[in-house]
C-alpha cells in the first residue's frame, strides 16, 4: 500500500499542527499528510499548574481532531521508518508513504532504563513527575508530611529544562501553608553548574532560593533511583576536594567555608555515600524523566551522533537530505526544547519550503535559537526568561503593552500571561496556523 503527499509531516504535537496550518494559510492547494497515532492532543504547559493544583488537567487535553488543520489528510498510524534515499516512511499499519518533501517533528520520548530503578517507581508512591501525571504531583504535594523533598532531573535534554523547578517553587509555597514547610529540607539536585543560563534570570531565582531557603546541589548526576529505600542516587560532575564535607552528610566542620559552586544553601540532609556516589535520601521525589528522541528516529540516517535529528541551526534543512527539515523537541539545536523555540522555527522551516515548491531555492530567514522558559518562581509570581543560541536575554517588546518594564523581575502580570493569556494564545491562534 503506498500513498503521495506534496509534504508529509510526521507528529501532530505543537510542531507538526502548527507547520500543517501555516503551510495552508499560504497555500490552500498544497496535499499535506500528517502521521499522528494519538487521540489526545495536550498543551503540556500547563501541567506545571496542574502539579501545583492550580489549573484543570481535563483543560489541557483536546481531541486531535479539534487541532488538525483542515484539509489535511490525517495518517493515524505510528511512523516507524525512514528511506530518504526514495524519499519514503514505512509506517505500522498504512504501508509506505513517499514524500516531495518531509518534516520530522515527532517529539521526544522517555527512556527510564538511562536511569536505572526511576521507570519502577514513578508515577508512584512519593515519587512524582509533571512530564508524565500532574495529577499525581499534585497528590503527592498535598499528602506531604515533611522531610527531605527532593527536586532533580536527569542529565539528558528535557522539555522546558526550568520545568523541574517550577513545580518545586509551588510545593514549597504550598508546604507553607499546609504547615509543614518548617519540617521539611528542600533539596534542588541538577547536573548543572548554576540555576540558569542566562544571568538576569539566574540573578533573580537565587532571590528566590534564598527567599525559600532551598538547598542547591550542582554538578549531580542522576544515575539510578531506590524506590525501596527512597534514595536517589548520584555521581558528580566535578572532582571532590577539599570540598567533600559539601556533600558527606555528618562531616561537617563549622570552620570550612561551603564550596558554593557545588553547594547553595546547604542543609544537612540524610546522604549515602557508595563507592563514587551518592544516595540523597528522600520523603518525596520530583524529576523528569530522562528523554530521547523516538526509537524509530534514533535508529535512522537522520540524526547526529547524540540521537536527534541533524538540522542547520539557523534553517532547520537536514544536513544531508536537501527535502528534509526537522523542527520541536526531536531537533538537534542548542537552544531549550520549548514550545515557545517550536513558534520561532515553524514560520521558517513554512517559508522554506513553501519557496522551494514554487522558486526551487531557500528562504532568507534564520532561527537565532530564540527559546523561552516562563518560570512560575510562586502563586501569583512569574519570569519569563527569553533567549537565543547565546543565551542573550532577549524579552519581547510587546510585554510593554502588558505594563511589564522589566520580565526578569517576578510579576504578576506574567503568572496570568501563563495562567490564562498563553493557553489562549496556544489553541486559538498556534493551533489555527496564525503566526504569534
Amino acid at each position: 500500500m503506498k500513498s503521495h503527499h506534496q509534504v508529509l509531516i510526521i507528529g501532530g504535537g505543537t510542531a507538526g499542527i502548527m507547520v500543517a496550518g501555516q503551510l495552508l494559510n499560504k497555500n490552500r492547494t498544497l496535499d499535506i499528510g500528517l502521521i499522528e497515532p494519538a487521540d489526545t492532543h495536550y498543551y503540556q504547559p500547563a501541567w506545571t499548574l496542574v502539579g501545583a493544583g492550580t489549573y484543570d488537567y481535563e483543560k489541557t487535553a483536546r481531541p486531535m481532531a479539534s487541532v488538525m488543520p483542515k484539509n489535511v489528510n490525517w495518517i493515524k498510524d505510528f511512523a516507524t521508518g525512514f528511506a530518504p534515499e526514495n524519499n519514503s516512511v514505512s509506517t505500522k499499519s498504512s504501508g509506505e508513504i513517499t514524500y516531495d518533501y518531509l518534516v520530522v517533528a515527532p517529539g521526544l520520548t522517555y527512556d527510564f532504563s538511562l536511569v536505572p530503578g526511576l521507570g519502577y517507581v514513578i508515577d508512584k508512591g512519593v515519587v512524582c513527575s509533571n512530564y508524565t501525571d500532574p495529577k499525581h504531583t499534585w497528590d503527592v504535594i498535598k499528602k506531604f508530611k515533611g522531610g527531605t523533598a527532593l527536586f532533580t532531573q536527569p542529565t539528558t535534554p528535557i522539555k522546558c529544562g526550568g520545568a523541574p523547578q517550577k513545580i518545586m517553587y509551588l510545593a514549597e509555597s504550598h508546604f507553607q501553608k499546609s504547615s509543614v514547610r518548617k519540617n521539611t529540607d528542600v533539596v534542588f539536585a541538577t547536573g548543572g553548574t548554576v540555576i540558569f543560563g542566562v544571568k538576569e534570570i539566574a540573578k533573580t531565582l537565587m532571590e528566590v532560593v534564598d527567599r525559600k531557603d532551598i538547598n542547591l546541589r550542582f554538578h549531580h548526576k542522576l544515575v539510578a533511583v531506590d524506590g525501596e529505600k527512597q534514595i536517589a542516587w548520584y555521581e558528580m560532575g566535578k572532582e571532590i576536594n577539599a570540598g567533600g564535607c559539601v556533600v558527606i552528610t555528618g562531616d561537617q566542620d563549622s570552620e570550612l567555608k561551603l564550596d558554593e559552586t557545588f553547594q547553595y544553601n546547604y542543609k544537612d540532609v540524610k546522604v549515602t555515600k557508595d563507592g563514587g556516589r551518592y544516595g540523597i535520601h528522600y520523603d518525596m521525589l520530583h524529576t523528569a524523566p530522562p528523554s530521547v528522541a523516538p526509537k524509530f528516529v534514533r535508529e535512522s540516517s537522520l540524526v547526529n551522533d547524540a540521537g536527534w535529528v541533524s538540522v542547520d541551526h539557523q534553517t532547520m534543512q537536514h544536513t544531508k537530505y536537501a527535502n528534509i527539515f526537522g523542527l520541536g523537541d526531536v531537533a538537534a539545536l542548542p537552544t531549550a526544547k520549548t514550545g515557545a523555540a517550536i513558534r520561532k522555527q515553524v514560520p521558517i522551516v513554512v517559508d522554506n519550503i513553501n519557496l522551494l515548491i514554487s522558486q526551487h531555492k531557500m528562504g532568507t530567514k534564520a532561527y537565532n535559537g530564540y527559546s523561552s522558559c516562563p518560570l512560575v518562581t510562586d502563586y501569583g509570581k512569574m519570569v519569563l526568561a527569553e533567549f537565543d543560541y547565546k543565551n542573550n536575554f532577549i524579552p519581547d517588546p510587546k510585554l510593554k503593552q502588558m505594563f511589564i518594564s522589566d520580565s526578569s523581575k517576578e510579576h504578576w502580570r506574567l503568572w496570568m500571561l501563563k495562567k490564562y493569556g498563553l493557553p489562549y494564545l496556544y489553541w486559538n491562534k498556534m493551533m489555527k496556523g496564525k503566526e504569534v
